[in-house]
């Protein structure tokens, strides 16, 4: 039987370069939580590696009760009401550019 010709391949679009300028995504509060504890995991567990210690981190996040996550819920939604707010004035400025 002969073999299936494999479909043909799509030509790639070139990526659109990211705007080095453009404001930064808000970290969620997992992030918070993992940036704060990092440096415990690694002072607790001398020689982890670095896929351990997402390992650790993702086990006391999960771990936490609901009123341990608060903080950094909080955190995380201040996060967010910023770069909403940087992403508006950053397409303001923009469409600025463009109409001049």
């Amino acid at each position: 039987m002969p073999k299936e010709k494999a479909p043909k391949r799509a030509k790639r679009t070139e990526k659109k370069k990211k705007d080095p300028n453009a404001p930064k995504r808000g970290l969620s509060a997992y992030m918070f939580f993992a940036n704060e504890q990092r440096e415990n995991v690694r002072e607790e567990n001398p020689g982890i590696s670095f896929g351990q210690v997402g390992k650790v981190l993702g086990e006391r996040w999960k771990a936490l009760s609901d009123t341990q996550r608060k903080p950094y819920a909080a955190k995380a939604d201040a996060d967010k009401i910023r770069y909403e707010e940087e992403k508006a004035n950053y397409n303001a400025d923009a469409e600025e550019e463009e109409s001049s």
